[in-house]
């Protein structure tokens, strides 16, 4: 199994938290940020794979998802199993 760096780690859970933002119906992160009262600039380089989230601003915004942070990153997981699987085959 190959490890990722960081920089890839950091946007895979910024395109998930894309992801998740628009499957609530927001299209901008303005529109998002304001909504839920986030730091827009932080949220910003979050979802853009800019910087390291803590777990406490992460939780904040799963929170908002109704999920957990074992679940993001076991979605997150199953999402590059099934990457992988594909490009086996």
């Amino acid at each position: 199994m190959k490890l990722k760096s960081l920089q890839q780690v950091y946007v895979l859970i910024g395109n998930k938290l894309e992801e998740l933002r628009k499957m609530k119906g927001y299209q901008t992160i303005k529109d998002f940020t304001m909504a839920f009262k986030l730091p827009s600039i932080q949220y910003w380089r979050i979802e853009n794979g800019k910087t390291n989230p803590t777990l406490a601003s992460l939780y904040k915004i799963l929170k908002i998802h109704k999920m957990s942070i074992m679940d993001f990153f076991s979605q997150l997981a199953e999402k590059e199993n099934k990457v992988k699987r594909v490009h086996e085959r």
